[in-house]
């Protein structure tokens, strides 16, 4: 049995020098850094931030981006003006397509949403307005939802005669079971950032005006602690998923025995024993 924690505060851990970041351009997505945190925000306020083949393809170059940045411990994921987060695909290029493009399509759409939840970081969809169809399905790629007041949710797909294309129909029941997940499919209905908390779809609503703020109150209280423990939590909660309990449990013990062996789990242990604030390294 581990005794009571003894009384201290939490400091982040140091972040590394971030003089030799990579500047990023992109022509839809604008990518920042400030200290441990990176701002993916989708940049196509004109069409309330739909999603075509270029903006995928710079989603997918600014996750590599934060991936491959040693200094961002999280990232936060958000639209750009006050109306969308994600309003969904670009009809104008969906309705051009045909089966084949259809179907590449969504593959590369899923490569890059699998690519976001398993970045090993914790990734913050800051939900701003409308996250409709391949929105909501970018949203439910992140570790966490946190919507403004105003946000509303939706897989609308059946209204085009098609059906969600970016892992909607996947991951929809995972977070909300499977009946509530059929109904929004099936219906096409769009619902309420209150009515997404209540079935668990957002893990918290906020007023738009403390959306950011929020997200990186909690990309700091995680960007505390140790970044190797961290990323084999998200591991092990990702592939359990998709995995009996019995391998899951297997996997976990696996991960902590590996956590086990890092200069973090001596810091870690060490630091409460003699109540201080830990000193992570990422070791």
């Amino acid at each position: 049995m581990v005794s009571q924690a003894a009384p201290f505060t939490l400091s982040p851990a140091p972040v590394p020098d971030s003089s030799s970041r990579v500047p990023l351009s992109l022509a839809n997505v604008q990518y920042e850094t400030k200290g441990p945190i990176a701002y993916v925000t989708v940049n196509r306020p004109k069409v309330l931030n739909a999603l075509n083949t270029p903006t995928w393809t710079d989603l997918k170059a600014a996750f590599e981006q934060a991936k491959a940045d040693a200094s961002v411990r999280g990232v936060i994921l958000t639209g750009a003006g006050d109306k969308a987060f994600i309003a969904g695909a670009d009809i104008s290029e969906l309705a051009r397509v045909d089966a084949y493009g259809a179907e590449e399509s969504s593959r590369f759409g899923q490569k890059v949403l699998d690519h976001i939840e398993n970045l090993g970081k914790p990734v913050i969809a800051a939900v701003n307005g409308f996250a409709l169809g391949g929105g909501c399905e970018t949203a439910m790629a992140c570790t966490m939802r946190i919507a403004a007041e105003h946000a509303r949710f939706g897989q609308p797909e059946v209204k085009l005669g098609l059906l969600p294309g970016g892992g909607g129909t996947q991951r929809l029941p995972r977070l909300v079971g499977k009946g509530r997940a059929l109904q929004l499919i099936l219906t096409g209905e769009t619902i309420s950032a209150q009515e997404a908390y209540r079935i668990g779809l957002v893990n918290e609503v906020v007023p738009a005006a403390n959306l950011i703020e929020r997200a990186e109150t909690i990309l700091n209280q995680i960007a505390a602690n140790a970044p190797i423990a961290v990323k084999f939590s998200l591991e092990a909660a990702n592939r359990g998923l998709d995995s009996s309990q019995s391998e899951g449990l297997v996997m976990e013990a696996s991960y902590f025995g590996i956590c086990a062996a890092t200069e973090d789990k001596r810091e870690g242990t060490s630091a409460f024993l003699e109540k201080r604030a830990p000193q992570f390294r990422g070791r």
